[in-house]
């Protein structure tokens, strides 16, 4: 039984100059302890469709026009506002990608650290605190102690991350949604984080949606991956098949413009040619076809939906649906 099952999500802004359909008609699921992942360019809808979950989008544009997204027995898109209370923080936590702005600048990391705890567990002051060292020591800041009482402008970039990932941890969540966790970190640390996210997964059982730019991050430790492109799932497959065998041609552009893919040296890295789409104004047909090298007339005109092509892939490119691509 999953742990989250998100139906038909369309979360769309809508703004003086016209509605953006930010997320249009995304459906997934995530078991308990299982690792997704979810790639795409910048603007593809990665992290709306995580925020709208969790009713943290901007109320004054922001409007979830339809879809479910059922965790447990709830639904998280028609909980009020005191329901997601509960929830966020406990049951689903969230590390944000830019973690100067997800922390008050008024309010000590230790305050804020600990603050999950005092809420949702309701725990004492100095059990909360040692909490908070213990888990401030796992993600690799040093002198915790002394680290407790400093404000967020006195850590760097990188141990503002770490904190952010500590915050997210430390109530022990049924589901970690990881945005971005590690962009700020070295590749030393980036590993220890990564495996202290796989320790508690192991005694916990939690499930990790892991929204990111790096497919090395995908491929090492995302059994499945969902692939997005203008708001849309265009692919969705385990980790190692979709490595091996892509099966839509934004997949397969992503993976040709990574660096490791190149050996040679001095050759020019390839690139996805063109600009995403203008989610402001209606996409007839596929939303890459005009960045697309296998693109035909009907993939300009015929709306296409995600479908699979085998038990466990789905493709919504034309093209591979109609056999003529393998």
């Amino acid at each position: 039984m999953p742990l989250l099952e998100v139906d038909n999500l369309r979360t769309y802004f809508h703004t003086r100059e016209g509605i953006v359909r930010a997320v249009d008609g995304v459906s997934y699921a995530i078991a308990p302890g299982e690792t997704l992942g979810i790639v795409g360019e910048s603007g593809s809808g990665k992290s709306v469709s995580c925020y709208a979950l969790l009713g943290l989008l901007p109320k004054a544009t922001a409007r979830i026009e339809s879809g479910a997204a059922r965790f447990g027995d709830e639904d998280l898109l028609k909980c009020s506002l005191r329901q997601l209370r509960r929830i966020r923080g406990k049951r689903i936590s969230m590390i944000f990608q830019d973690p100067m702005t997800a922390l008050n600048p008024y309010h000590t990391i230790g305050r804020q650290i600990i603050e999950p705890l005092i809420r949702h567990d309701r725990v004492s002051r100095r059990d909360a605190k040692r909490r908070a060292l213990d888990i401030l020591t796992a993600v690799g800041i040093q002198d915790a102690e002394r680290r407790l009482s400093a404000y967020p402008h006195q850590f760097s970039g990188g141990m503002r991350q770490r904190v952010m990932i500590a915050m997210a941890l430390i109530t022990r969540p049924e589901l970690l949604i990881a945005d971005e966790p590690t962009t700020a970190l070295d590749v030393t640390v980036q590993a220890q984080i990564l495996e202290l996210i796989r320790q508690m997964q192991r005694e916990l059982g939690m499930a990790v949606i892991l929204v990111t730019h790096d497919m090395g991050v995908v491929a090492g430790n995302c059994q499945r991956v969902l692939v997005m492109y203008a708001g849309r799932i265009v692919e969705s497959a385990p980790a190692t098949e979709l490595f091996a065998h892509p099966r839509h041609p934004y997949t397969e552009a992503l993976l040709q413009s990574l660096p490791a893919a190149h050996t040679t040296p001095g050759q020019t890295l390839r690139t996805i040619p063109g600009l995403p789409p203008d989610l402001a104004k209606e996409i007839k047909g596929c939303p890459f076809a005009p960045r697309c090298s296998y693109v035909k007339n009907d993939c300009r005109t015929t709306s296409v939906a995600l479908q699979p092509i085998t038990p466990t892939h789905a493709t919504a490119c034309l093209r591979v649906q109609q056999g003529d691509l393998e």
